[in-house]
């Protein structure tokens, strides 16, 4: 399911002739620039041998490529165009940001992290098997993941072994669940398998090949069955047309909703592994 997020997409805009730029004007260092309307975001302009002006989001700053010619204000022109899809990028990218910078505390012994749409602790016992101590489909908030490791283990190995036991709990859910959407469609698929996708939460190929994000398993039950849903839907409808929405209002219901809440998330947010 395109969720059309990728981060660092540039947009070509601004589609001229070909112009004829000076010796070294590729190699002109990039300016900070401070727009003159404050409701416009900061950039960085390089100016470089190119026909169109593109817009880049690179670590939560947008960052501007222009032919020489062009002048301040059409790039800032086609910047008040497209600010609605860049603030929403450069919040993406802020909130990732953020979580990069906490990702040190959240690793350790007493971390906490999303698991099907609550907060579970982490807790490290060298003398125990990795378990959780609620039920592995209803948890409440506040139970505790036991990792089999020493107090003294380092963020990276507590990292491997939770994301281990997120991805076993991924792929028996979403194994469940995708066959009952796949019995109430009346459909059947090559085969199925997780992604570490960026940007998109699931995808279903021509092949009949469905690939489900693992890091589903952060988010509330209800929405996973709605991307599950989603890609089911295309086996029969591979586009999303009225048909398409109508094939998911099937096998999903309340889908309106659910997708919405979908929208609030992106799987670049989610713990970092």
């Amino acid at each position: 399911m395109n969720q059309n997020t990728e981060t660092s997409r540039q947009l070509d805009l601004f589609d001229t002739a070909p112009f004829t730029a000076k010796t070294g004007d590729s190699k002109r260092p990039p300016v900070a620039v401070q727009p003159a309307a404050n409701a416009l975001p900061a950039y960085v302009l390089r100016r470089s041998r190119r026909k169109t002006i593109g817009l880049t989001l690179r670590d939560a700053q947008l960052h501007v490529q222009a032919p020489t010619w062009v002048t301040r204000r059409q790039i800032e022109d086609v910047i008040r165009e497209k600010n609605s899809w860049i603030q929403k990028k450069l919040a993406i990218q802020q909130e990732r940001l953020s979580l990069l910078a906490l990702q040190n505390t959240q690793w350790r012994n007493g971390g906490r992290i999303p698991y099907l749409g609550t907060m579970i602790r982490l807790a490290l016992d060298s003398t125990a098997q990795t378990h959780f101590d609620d039920s592995i489909d209803l948890p409440e908030t506040g139970r505790v993941l036991t990792l089999a490791l020493p107090d003294s283990a380092d963020s990276a190995r507590i990292q491997d072994l939770t994301q281990a036991w997120l991805q076993a709990q991924a792929t028996r859910r979403f194994k469940q669940r995708l066959q009952h959407y796949l019995d109430l469609a009346g459909q059947q698929i090559r085969s199925w398998g997780l992604s570490g996708a960026q940007g998109r939460w699931g995808s279903c190929s021509g092949q009949r090949r469905i690939r489900l994000n693992w890091r589903l398993i952060h988010l509330p039950p209800d929405l996973i069955d709605y991307v599950i849903a989603h890609e089911v839907a295309h086996l029969k409808e591979m586009n999303h047309s009225p048909a398409f929405w109508r094939e998911v209002a099937c096998l999903y219901p309340d889908y309106k909703q659910a997708r919405d809440t979908l929208k609030q998330h992106h799987p670049a947010t989610l713990p970092l592994f």
